[in-house]
C-alpha cells in the first residue's frame, strides 16, 4: 500500500541506517506486506521452529526483579503488582479512557489508513466498538532445545468488531542511553517493526510505573524500524511521542493503572486499567477487557 510506503520511505530519509548486529535492542519480528493480524505469532513460531506455549503460568516478563540495576531494587515492587508483570495470563482487565478532542480525528484517521486493514494497533473509536469487551491472549515461543523463552506475545482482540487492538512481544532489555534494563515492546509491521522502550522506576510506595521518554536516539522512547537485508535496518526515534504507566496494589486481588500518553507535549488520552486475578472457574479464554468508550493502550 501506498501509505506504508510512504512511511518506510520517511523513516529512511529521515532516520538511521544501523547494524542490528550493533543495536540488538531494536531487532525484533518483521510483519509481512499483507496483514499483521491475531496468528502473526503463531506463524513466526512455526516459521522460526520454535514451541507455541499456551497453557499454564505464562507473563509479560518471567522476572520482574531483572530490571533492577544501577537505579534501582526492583525486587522491593509490590508483590501484586509483580504478580500481575509475571502472571498475566491469570489476570482479567477492565479500562476506561477518554480522548482529549483535538485528537479524535487522528485516532480516526490511523484507523482508517493502517489498523483496520493491517489489523494491528486498532482503536475504538465508538462504545460500539468495545461494547463486548475484548479477548486477551499471552502466548510464549520457546526454543525446543534450550527451553528458553524466545518472545513473549500479548494479543488483544476486540470481541465485537474480530479487530486486532494490539499483537506485540514483550521482554526486558539494555539500551545504550539509560544505566538499568527496560521494558521492551515489539509491535510488528509490515516490513519492520515499532518498538517501545520503556524506563521502569519504583516509588517509596513500592508502587511501580515505565516511561517512554527521552532526548536523543538510544534513549528510551518510541523507534520506527525499517528490516534490509544482511542485518541492516533503518530506524527512526520519534520523540514526539511519549508515554507513563503508574501501576499500583488496590482493593484485594486488584491491581490498578493510569495510563497517559502525550504527542507533541500535549496529552492526547489517559486511560485507567483495572487488572484483577481470575477465578479458578474462569477459563481463559473467556478474560475480557471492558472499556467504557475509545481505547489506545499502547503498552502496559
Amino acid at each position: 500500500m501506498l501509505s506504508d510506503w510512504v512511511t518506510q520511505q520517511w523513516v529512511r530519509i529521515t532516520g538511521r541506517r544501523i547494524s542490528l548486529d550493533a543495536h540488538p535492542w531494536l531487532d525484533g519480528p518483521t510483519g509481512n506486506t499483507r496483514q499483521i493480524g491475531k496468528d502473526f505469532f503463531t506463524d513466526y513460531a512455526r516459521s522460526n521452529n520454535l514451541e507455541i506455549v499456551k497453557s499454564g503460568v505464562r507473563g509479560l516478563v518471567e522476572d520482574l526483579s531483572s530490571l533492577s540495576g544501577s537505579s534501582a531494587d526492583f525486587s522491593a515492587v509490590a508483590k501484586p503488582v509483580k504478580d500481575f508483570y509475571e502472571r498475566t495470563s491469570e489476570y482479567t482487565l477492565d479500562a476506561w479512557s477518554e480522548w482529549h478532542g483535538l485528537f479524535r480525528p487522528f485516532g480516526r484517521a490511523l484507523a482508517v489508513i493502517f489498523s483496520r486493514r493491517l489489523q494491528q494497533l486498532n482503536i475504538p473509536l465508538s462504545p460500539l466498538d468495545s461494547c463486548k469487551g475484548m479477548s486477551s491472549s499471552v502466548v510464549q515461543l520457546r526454543d525446543p532445545q534450550s527451553g528458553c523463552v524466545i518472545q513473549t506475545a500479548w494479543v488483544r482482540e476486540l470481541t465485537a468488531t474480530n479487530n486486532v487492538l494490539y499483537a506485540g512481544s514483550y521482554s526486558i532489555c539494555s539500551v545504550p542511553g539509560h544505566p538499568s534494563p527496560c521494558i521492551r515492546v515489539v509491535f510488528p509491521l509490515p516490513n519492520g517493526r515499532a518498538i517501545v522502550l520503556m524506563r521502569p522506576e519504583i516509588h517509596k510506595d513500592s508502587s511501580f510505573s515505565v516511561t517512554s521518554a527521552g532526548n536523543a536516539f538510544g534513549d528510551p522512547g518510541f523507534y520506527f524500524v525499517v528490516q534490509g537485508e544482511g542485518g541492516v535496518a533503518w530506524a527512526r526515534y520519534v520523540r514526539s511521542m511519549k508515554e507513563t504507566i503508574h501501576v499500583y496494589p488496590a482493593e484485594s486481588g486488584v491491581v490498578r493503572a493510569d495510563h497517559i500518553l502525550w504527542l507533541w507535549g500535549k496529552e492526547f488520552l489517559r486511560l485507567h486499567y483495572r487488572m484483577q486475578l481470575r477465578h479458578t472457574d474462569q477459563a481463559e479464554p473467556e478474560s475480557k477487557y471492558l472499556i467504557s468508550s475509545t481505547s489506545f493502550p499502547i503498552s502496559l
